[in-house]
């Protein structure tokens, strides 16, 4: 265990590493940085003696590894727009998107695993049927049309709602309905046939046959041993829901990093789009970090080396 241990987080470092170059890289891919930061109308002039301020004149290997340097003390340099460390900005605004993005996850953990669990229970009968249906539907979606059907039928037609803001547990039902219905979907489909898989195994028959409860039966030994796929692709859409809040935040105007990032790139405020991006990314690698040393924990039939 210890060794896998110092495996992975030798690998996460790695990980990391070229995420710093990924997001190095997110200003020089659109061509000469210091046009792209300053106003059209600036002078050439201007534009040099940004340039040379910036250090942009210098060799990318050079500029890399500067930006390694202060990146690894977590500095990404000033707002542009705002004047603030661009780190300090993130991290202010991240709470708001940690919260949604955990309702967001509660909410679609509470519908899709008793919708797996139930589908897989009554194979081809009514409840599945339903409850598959209700998830391919939701897979197919977008994110932003939905948030404005909601809006506009919760909120401005039956004003039920609150339109945009965060404040009460009221303000954020909207939003994590929109954010978590499409992970909803995929792990309902996948508890549903991961079961079915562990439904039919030996293990599960011997249980029945002691005269087990059918709940401690279906709790107990069905849904323990299918979960380690579905705690893969939760964590996976853990990840991806913090990345992809920012359409949802957009939308109903949730005072979160994605949308400072989405103003930030308005703004061509690319120190905060470089601090979001990596912020968010390492979240993401630690996540599925996490999800390799719980599966022991899940499955005791794993052995780690």
């Amino acid at each position: 265990m210890k060794r896998f241990l110092v495996r992975r987080l030798l690998q996460t470092c790695y990980v990391v590493l070229g995420l710093s170059l990924l997001v190095f890289m997110i200003l020089h891919v659109t061509g000469d940085p210091a046009l792209v930061i300053l106003p059209p109308y600036a002078r050439p002039d201007e534009v040099a003696a940004f340039r040379q301020k910036m250090g942009f004149d210098d060799p990318l290997l050079v500029q890399y590894g500067r930006f390694l340097g202060r990146a690894v003390r977590g500095d990404f340099g000033t707002s542009f727009h705002q004047g603030q460390p661009a780190l300090g900005l993130v991290l202010e605004r991240m709470p708001a998107t940690i919260e949604l993005s955990v309702a967001a996850m509660v909410f679609a953990l509470a519908l899709a695993v008793p919708a797996g669990i139930v589908a897989a229970l009554h194979k081809d009968r009514l409840a599945d049927l339903l409850s598959m249906s209700v998830a391919l539907l939701g897979q197919s979606m977008p994110a932003f049309w939905l948030g404005l059907m909601l809006v506009m039928l919760l909120s401005v037609k039956l004003d039920l709602l609150p339109v945009s803001g965060r404040g009460t547990l009221a303000h954020l039902v909207l939003p994590a309905i929109t954010l978590g219905s499409f992970t909803a979907a995929r792990v309902a489909r996948l508890t549903r046939s991961e079961m079915l898989e562990v439904l039919g195994q030996d293990f599960v028959r011997t249980a029945r046959a002691k005269g087990l409860h059918e709940r401690a039966v279906v709790a107990k030994h069905a849904f323990k041993n299918s979960a380690v796929p579905v705690l893969t692709i939760v964590a996976l859409e853990l990840g991806t829901v913090l990345g992809g809040a920012v359409i949802t935040e957009t939308i109903f105007a949730w005072p979160g990093v994605g949308r400072l990032m989405v103003d930030s790139i308005f703004d061509r405020d690319f120190p905060v789009v470089q601090a979001g991006v990596f912020v968010i990314a390492v979240i993401f690698v630690l996540l599925n970090l996490l999800v390799d040393v719980a599966y022991a924990w899940l499955d005791p039939r794993i052995r780690y080396t």
